[in-house]
C-alpha cells in the first residue's frame, strides 16, 4: 500500500478535507488544492469566506423547507406563484431541477429524503407531518408527488397518499416519462417538464 508523502502538513490537511467531499478522491483533492495555491491570496480568501458564510447564515424556509436567505424563501413569498398547488420533492436539488424546466409555477415541499428502512429513515425523520399540515391549513387543491421512481420513492409516495386520501385535495404524480428506477437528477429537463405537465392522478398510476 502506497503512503502519500506531502512536503507540507498544511497541504496534507487541505487535501484531507477536500477528499471528504463526495466523488473527490485524494488525487482530485490534491489537484484542487494545488489549483488554489496558484490563485491570488484574495481570491482564495473570498472562496473560503463564501463557504463559511454559506454554512453559518443559510436558512431553511419555514414553509417548504427549501434553502433560503430568509425565513420564507423567494418561491413561497412570490405573489406570482400558484399557491394552490404543492410539488413534493425529495431534496433541494430537485427544486432546482423543476425550476429549470420552466414548466411549473406552483409551490414546493422538500421532504429532506425518502423512506428507507435500511438507512434508518422512517416517516418521522422526514417533513411529512408539515406537508399534511399544509394540506389542511392552506387553500391547496392539488399535491404533486414528484419523488424518484425507485422502490424507496414509491414507498414514500404511497405513504403520503394514504395520509392524504381522505382529505379534499387532488393527489397526482409524474407521468412515467421518467423511467422506473431513475433519480430525477439524471432525467433531462425536457422529459422532466413533460412528465410534470402530463401528470396523472396518483391512484390511477398505482400498479402500472
Amino acid at each position: 500500500m502506497n503512503i502519500e508523502k506531502y512536503p507540507s502538513r498544511l497541504l496534507e490537511n487541505a487535501v484531507n478535507e477536500f477528499s471528504k467531499l463526495p466523488g473527490i478522491g485524494r488525487k482530485s483533492a490534491l489537484r484542487l488544492v494545488l489549483h488554489l495555491l496558484r490563485r491570488d491570496k484574495e481570491e482564495v480568501t473570498a472562496f473560503g469566506e463564501s463557504l463559511i458564510q454559506l454554512r453559518s447564515e443559510i436558512r431553511h424556509c419555514k414553509v417548504c423547507h427549501n434553502i433560503s436567505d430568509s425565513d420564507v424563501c423567494q418561491i413561497c413569498s412570490s405573489p406570482s406563484r400558484n399557491n394552490s398547488v404543492i410539488c413534493v420533492v425529495e431534496n433541494i436539488r430537485d427544486v432546482m431541477l423543476f425550476e429549470n424546466t420552466h414548466q411549473y409555477n406552483g409551490l414546493y415541499h422538500v421532504l429532506g429524503g425518502i423512506i428507507s428502512p435500511m438507512d434508518g429513515i422512517g416517516p418521522n425523520e422526514l417533513e411529512i407531518g408539515s406537508l399534511i399540515e399544509r394540506s389542511e391549513s392552506e387553500d391547496i387543491v392539488e399535491i404533486i408527488l414528484a419523488l424518484p421512481t425507485t422502490m424507496e420513492g414509491d414507498t414514500t409516495n404511497f405513504y403520503i397518499f394514504r395520509k392524504l386520501k381522505d382529505k379534499p385535495v387532488k393527489v397526482t404524480t409524474l407521468a412515467r416519462g421518467v423511467a422506473v428506477g431513475d433519480d430525477l437528477e439524471y432525467t433531462d429537463e425536457i422529459t422532466l417538464g413533460r412528465s410534470l405537465t402530463n401528470r396523472v392522478l396518483y391512484e390511477s398510476s398505482v400498479g402500472k
